[in-house]
């Protein structure tokens, strides 16, 4: 058998279908490790032809490789990276253990404050956000469109902008609606048209049990917005119910933006 040193010396007549893969097999290597192409180098002038057919069956697992960001799966349990924003009282933040996996636990009785992550995301290499949540307790409220009832027992905030200059930024509000139908959109009714409400989950989703979202973030700020927003400059959990006086239980996990 011929080794990878002299393998080039072997002579094989140069074919119609030969030349088509020698053109297939230098786009295909380019940009892979040296062994990578000294293996399909061998394989091909060998005639191998098993070990061609696992290549081409393998080389798109090897090429697609997605981009992912995490932002927390709370499996470390810790929570250094985050930091907490107190608008009335506070809501306790905890990582706990349920459902066998590692989830942030928010407690909420009366109270409203976030926890926040500054992180840059550029939603053109990673547009989609991802993560699981549950809620154990629903908050009743008429109507969330009013200050009176802007209480949610689960929501995440993405926000755009410097935060020194907040009259610039904007941010989207993924929200666990109360009674406001799923994809409804409404300007918060404190911050005004900066700040807009989303409704991912509603009445008539269950609870105690996970539900798992990805959106597109992209799009949802081009839509809801009008423009074109690249970047992410910070995300927000909040769990609030100062507004209504009401109780709240909720659980998120397994935060992280990804190419789709």
């Amino acid at each position: 058998m011929p080794t990878l040193r002299n393998a080039h010396k072997i002579n094989h007549a140069p074919s119609d279908g030969a030349q088509a893969f020698s053109l297939h097999f230098k786009w295909q290597t380019k940009n892979l490790p040296s062994h990578y192409a000294q293996v399909i180098a061998y394989a091909f002038l060998s005639g191998l032809k098993f070990t061609l057919l696992l290549w081409l069956l393998i080389c798109p697992v090897l090429q697609a490789q997605e981009i992912t960001i995490p932002i927390s799966s709370f499996s470390n349990l810790q929570l250094n990276d985050w930091q907490q924003k107190s608008f009335k009282g506070e809501t306790q933040y905890q990582i706990v253990s349920i459902d066998k996996q590692a989830a942030l636990q928010a407690k909420s009785t009366a109270a409203a404050s976030s926890l926040y992550k500054e992180i840059r995301i550029d939603l053109y290499k990673t547009p989609y956000l991802n993560w699981s949540w549950r809620i154990d307790k629903r908050l009743s409220i008429n109507n969330e469109q009013s200050k009176q009832g802007d209480d949610f027992a689960a929501r995440i905030y993405l926000i755009s902008g410097n935060k020194w200059f907040f009259w610039k930024s904007k941010a989207i509000n993924y929200v666990w609606a109360n009674n406001t139908d799923k994809n409804t959109t409404w300007p918060n009714p404190f911050a005004g048209e900066n700040v807009m409400m989303l409704a991912i989950r509603s009445v008539d989703d269950s609870t105690k049990q996970w539900h798992t979202e990805k959106r597109n973030v992209l799009n949802d700020l081009k839509n809801i917005f009008g423009e074109d927003i690249r970047y992410i400059d910070a995300i927000a959990i909040m769990s609030d119910t100062d507004n209504s006086s009401g109780s709240a239980l909720s659980y998120y996990s397994n935060l992280y933006f990804s190419e789709q």
